[in-house]
């Protein structure tokens, strides 16, 4: 492995940044931390022993050690010791497969991995990269969305030629929450588990789930008699879900599961002190750039792990987004385009540059590359050998989040913002159960009456003409860097979904891109709440655009209604505007035809606004203009083409 860095104006600083690496022995001491955790107990430990436990441990309110969290670096260390541990692993798929087989006498065919931002992105990343190619069909289960779920089975019942209830015994339930009050796997579960006893088929041998002892998921799972799988190979609980890449069992069982052979792939992520130096490196170039205003990080990847973009993202920015002073957002995505850059010399030029290329493999943005040198644009270029695994690359950028959590003092294994979200989502959906569904409660009544603006009927929240001076006036008062578009569900399985992806991602180049030069994200909620989701309330400075169809989908046959899934969409607005932050909802009536067309209409009008001087927003005008879908007449819109 080798790291060149160009082009870098901070270097004097970035120099002694990474000095401090090596004068304080960082990586000796946290070795020496953890080996003192894991053999003498957290009750050996204080959080003034050593500036390295607040920011890698979890501490209560009385300053007790509550969570050694450094299994994100140990594992790597153990597999060393452990050669075992591949094997190991193989063997308890193997048995999975095999009750499976005794059970039902049948092989299996499917998998659907329920979980939530870093529970799902790695396997996210695998599937996508080809490394589940041979194995069973994998689907990630990741919103609460009734059609995600409703997609997947349609997709079964496509690729098969066979009714759910044939395929069922041939398909394997994964349930993944590394928080005690993450409660979205839990509803997934119930519902499949529902159609396992709707159709009268034994589901325990069907069934795991890795979570900690006493959270939401085990409280459901266990008592049903489905297996508690240990989340570690040394059974140890000392990893947060966005670490649990690439050597906890939630990484390994799906790559085993697909016959891919584990013991290089372990080995591949025990990386050299040379090179955990070159992660420290990259760390201190990034933070002395994000210091002189640069924390736009433009990530590029070769093609063979393009698919670990977002991965990247999630764990970089769910990870160091906590602070209002200092913040890093991962671009990803986008291809070297300098037209939407400012130029180097700029002071409102606010990128760095990642390219990471595996030798050998020619990298897709060679050109663009060579254009950011000659624009004298900082560039880091991180060379991986030929042969190295993805799980070489994950555990380096491991070692960068941690360089980064020493460099900033701060806590990076903790996500204080989306424990926010999800206990808002729990007081609400709480409030739907008992007043008589989500529509009733206080928080959607307030949604329709606080904005009360529609746009051609089928449009709800919102106008251009609103929409686009809300964003010139943050523009122009300095109160946004970034942008974000986010849809509450299904942009990966259902077509209508992926329809919708696409005039999002039009969008943000159309209104943040091209006429602000800012980067904007675009994603689906709720899995982004869990990912990068903790940058945006924990450091702001992004004008956030959510979105919700109004019209919400059911699966019938499991049961599965919108509710929680709409408190989802609910909570996150009220938990951005509880800590200050600039959203925008909107409503689509539906995910019809006419109504995509009508949203990219919508997109395209706010586009228009925004070349207009800037205008003041208007006064908000009066309460409850929006009427919901079903008080709409029916109306016909053009035909998206």
């Amino acid at each position: 492995m080798s790291l060149s860095i160009l082009n870098d104006s901070t270097r004097a600083n970035s120099d002694a940044a990474f000095s401090r690496f090596e004068s304080e022995n960082t990586l000796g001491r946290v070795r020496a931390l953890d080996l003192r955790a894991r053999t003498e107990g957290l009750a050996s430990l204080k959080p003034s022993d050593d500036p390295l436990i607040p920011i890698s441990m979890e501490i209560n309110a009385d300053g007790q050690v509550t969570k050694n969290s450094l299994g994100v670096l140990n594992l790597a260390w153990q597999a060393a010791e452990h050669p075992e541990w591949a094997a190991q692993i193989t063997a308890e798929v193997d048995e999975i497969r095999q009750r499976i087989q005794d059970t039902h006498s049948t092989r299996l065919r499917f998998i659907i991995w329920a979980g939530m931002g870093g529970s799902m992105e790695d396997k996210t990343a695998f599937n996508a990269a080809g490394l589940f190619k041979g194995g069973p069909r994998f689907y990630s289960l990741d919103s609460t969305d009734p059609q995600k779920l409703k997609s997947i089975v349609d997709d079964m019942q496509k690729r098969a030629g066979k009714p759910i209830a044939e395929l069922l015994p041939a398909t394997l339930v994964v349930g993944m929450a590394m928080g005690m009050t993450s409660y979205e796997p839990v509803v997934n579960l119930e519902k499949l588990a529902s159609l396992y006893d709707k159709f009268g088929i034994d589901s325990t041998p069907n069934f795991i789930y890795l979570t900690l002892p006493g959270s939401l998921l085990d409280n459901f799972a266990g008592p049903r008699g489905y297996r508690r799988v240990p989340l570690q190979p040394d059974n140890d609980n000392s990893t947060a879900g966005r670490h649990s890449a690439p050597l906890t069992r939630g990484s390994l069982y799906p790559l085993a599961l697909a016959n891919q052979p584990l013991k290089p792939w372990i080995d591949g992520a025990q990386l050299t002190d040379a090179e955990v130096n070159d992660a420290f490196k990259l760390a201190a170039f990034l933070h002395s750039n994000g210091l002189a205003g640069r924390d736009k990080v433009t990530l590029l990847l070769p093609k063979s792990w393009a698919s670990a973009a977002l991965w990247t993202k999630q764990d970089v920015e769910e990870s160091l987004g906590k602070s209002e002073n200092i913040g890093i957002k991962i671009v990803i995505d986008e291809r070297v385009a300098p037209r939407h850059y400012h130029r180097s010399e700029d002071p409102k030029q606010d990128r760095v540059f990642l390219a990471i290329q595996h030798k050998g493999e020619p990298h897709p943005e060679a050109d663009g590359i060579g254009k950011l040198r000659v624009g004298k644009y900082p560039v880091a270029i991180v060379t991986f050998p030929s042969k190295a695994p993805l799980s070489r690359y994950m555990q380096f950028i491991h070692y960068v989040v941690f360089g980064l959590g020493v460099l900033r003092e701060m806590n990076f294994v903790t996500q204080p913002a989306v424990e926010l979200y999800k206990a808002i989502t729990s007081e609400i959906y709480k409030e739907a159960q008992t007043v008589g569904g989500i529509r009733n409660t206080e928080a959607w009544k307030a949604l329709i009456a606080g904005a009360g603006r529609s746009w051609k009927g089928g449009i709800g929240l919102e106008t251009p003409e609103n929409l686009a001076a809300a964003i010139s006036g943050a523009f122009n008062h300095h109160k946004i860097k970034y942008g974000e578009l986010t849809f509450f569900g299904d942009t990966r399985y259902s077509e209508e979904g992926r329809q919708l992806r696409a005039i999002l991602d039009e969008a943000a180049n159309r209104i943040f891109k091209s006429t602000f030069h800012m980067v904007a994200d675009v994603y689906e909620g709720p899995a982004m709440n869990h990912s990068f989701h903790e940058m945006i309330i924990g450091h702001g400075k992004c004008f956030s655009i959510v979105l919700l169809s109004e019209k919400q989908a059911r699966f019938a046959v499991a049961g599965y209604e919108p509710d929680y899934h709409t408190a989802q969409f609910l909570a996150t607005c009220q938990a951005l505007r509880k800590k200050g932050r600039i959203v925008h909802p909107v409503l689509v009536k539906d995910l019809s035809p006419e109504s995509l067309a009508l949203l990219e209409a919508f997109f395209a009008e706010t586009a228009r606004e925004l070349k207009a001087p800037y205008k003041p927003p208007p006064p908000p005008p009066a309460p409850r203009s929006f009427r919901p879908s079903n008080d709409i007449p029916p109306r016909r819109y053009p035909s998206r083409r």
